[in-house]
């Protein structure tokens, strides 16, 4: 079963950035959505829980560099996709 991935606006800003940022990223970003939305327990996206002042998000690995966080609703089958890039950034 797929979810449904939620793009914010800010998201959509913050994805635009890094889009021009990083161009070399966008088959691999592609990809991470796809795979989001059809398994984000997949083990390539390296879910995991954050801490700190982001703990009530999640992130999945874009690479070893960067990453989307996102808030999950499991339960409604949906993914709130909240910021993309480096792990230094978010």
């Amino acid at each position: 079963m797929n979810y449904n991935l939620i793009f914010t606006d800010s998201y959509k800003k913050r994805a635009s950035r890094f889009a021009k940022q990083h161009p070399e990223l966008k088959e691999q970003y592609k990809k991470t959505l796809l795979l989001l939305a059809q398994n984000p327990h997949h083990p390539s996206l390296r879910l995991h829980p954050l801490k700190g002042k982001l703990a009530a998000l999640h992130s999945v690995s874009i690479n070893l560099s960067y990453r989307i966080t996102l808030e999950m609703i499991i339960s409604e089958k949906q993914i709130v996709l909240v910021n993309v890039g480096s792990h230094e950034e978010s």
